[in-house]
């Protein structure tokens, strides 16, 4: 137990180093635009096939149950995807896959930097590192997530279009009017809440993981592999404290 506290507070001093005022702007400004595509343009593929996919199979499960009871209109699978996708599927799925390959991908760049004496290197030129490090990644994480799960959203339920039409479950027609129909914008903002979060969750644990490494090539995989479990429980507890209190 005195050891979680430690590292909690090992990771809050970070945190709180990494959001110092910056020696350069343009210098760090440069960085989290880098950060920025890989976070965002280097993910879009695998959001954008997962996210298809899982709308598809969630309008085709939806789909077969329903169809076995008459007095349901098919026209509510249009807004049961739509509400899973916004409120769970999109933000929670796309954050984990996010977990896993930016998540580790950071860790990894940061530990093969701190083993290599990279760090030590730009501390000794008066480098505020966990700044010029550390910031960059968590702008892009809290800016990338929210835009990657607003198009994940946008493709699951075109994915859930395209399975129903395909299947004949349902007219485009009819799917679409679930879509459409009581629509509340506040399933969007919590959405846009929890993106947030997880882009932040991801960003800084793995910074953490990667940038407190000591040893070698072993114990920079460790931390790669710790830096995606540990971030992918913080984000399945954070959805459900987040729908548990503004749903």
């Amino acid at each position: 137990m005195i050891k979680l506290f430690e590292t909690i507070g090992e990771f809050l001093i970070l945190i709180r180093r990494a959001f110092r005022k910056p020696e350069k702007f343009s210098m760090y400004s440069k960085e989290a635009f880098r950060q920025c595509h890989d976070f965002g343009i280097g993910s879009l593929a695998i959001i954008a096939i997962v996210a298809t996919f899982v709308g598809a199979v969630s309008a085709v499960q939806f789909a077969y149950q329903l169809r076995t009871i008459s007095l349901v209109p098919m026209w509510w699978i249009g807004s049961i995807v739509r509400k899973g996708m916004i409120l769970e599927l999109a933000p929670t799925i796309s954050a984990l896959l996010l977990a896993g390959k930016v998540g580790s991908n950071i860790s990894s760049e940061l530990g093969t930097m701190r083993i290599s004496e990279q760090i030590d290197a730009y501390e000794i030129m008066g480098v505020n590192t966990a700044g010029y490090l550390i910031s960059p990644k968590l702008v892009a994480g809290v800016l990338m997530v929210p835009m990657l799960v607003v198009i994940a959203v946008f493709l699951g339920i075109l994915g859930g279009w395209g399975a129903g039409v395909m299947g004949n479950y349902y007219t485009t027609t009819e799917y679409f009017r679930g879509v459409t129909d009581n629509f509340i914008v506040r399933d969007v903002n919590i959405m846009l809440v929890k993106s947030v979060l997880f882009g932040f969750i991801i960003s800084s644990i793995s910074c953490f993981k990667g940038f407190t490494v000591e040893g070698g090539a072993i114990e920079i995989g460790q931390a790669s592999t710790q830096a995606v479990v540990y971030s992918s429980i913080a984000i399945v507890i954070v959805n459900f404290l987040v729908a548990f209190l503004m749903l």
